[in-house]
């Protein structure tokens, strides 16, 4: 059985908006009969034990109530982290000037993974000003993993 993602999503948006939290994203990792959904939520200041453990036992009281999982799985609730990841074209605009590391899907210029200062969002591209090669223009689509470099 496939999983209903968007009614996953949905249950999962509303919980963390009605909390004042911002859903950075989600994901279910594993096989199909026993997989982690991972969520990861943050908010001005930072999330605490106490918002990770609120949304965990909401959301998992709303999906257990929708028997939108029929199977075994452990629910996980955390903040993004230091590196946190950059899903939504927001995100990137929401962060630029931060240093940034980023994977793409298709080579540019013979390359596949960058670094360097976010600039920003440019129509359907990030601007980068990459590490050793200056400024670059990306297609947002070709983005298959984006994330804040922690400076040292």
């Amino acid at each position: 059985m496939e999983l209903d993602r968007e009614a996953i999503g949905k249950i999962i948006e509303r919980i963390a908006a009605r909390e004042g939290l911002e859903l950075v994203h989600w994901e279910a990792v594993g096989p199909q009969n026993n997989f982690v959904l991972r969520i990861y939520i943050d908010k001005p200041g930072g999330v605490s034990h106490g918002d990770c453990e609120l949304v965990s036992n909401q959301v998992g009281a709303l999906l257990d109530v929708e028997d939108l999982i029929p199977n075994r799985y452990i629910l996980e609730v955390s903040s993004p982290g230091i590196e946190r990841g950059l899903y939504k074209k927001a995100d990137y605009e929401r962060f630029s000037g931060s240093r940034i590391k980023v994977k793409v899907s298709e080579p540019i210029d013979g390359q596949r993974n960058f670094r360097g200062k976010l600039i920003g969002l440019v129509g359907e591209n990030i601007s980068l000003d990459a590490d050793g090669r200056g400024p670059i223009e990306i297609p947002y689509d070709q983005i298959v993993k984006a994330n804040i470099e922690y400076q040292f």
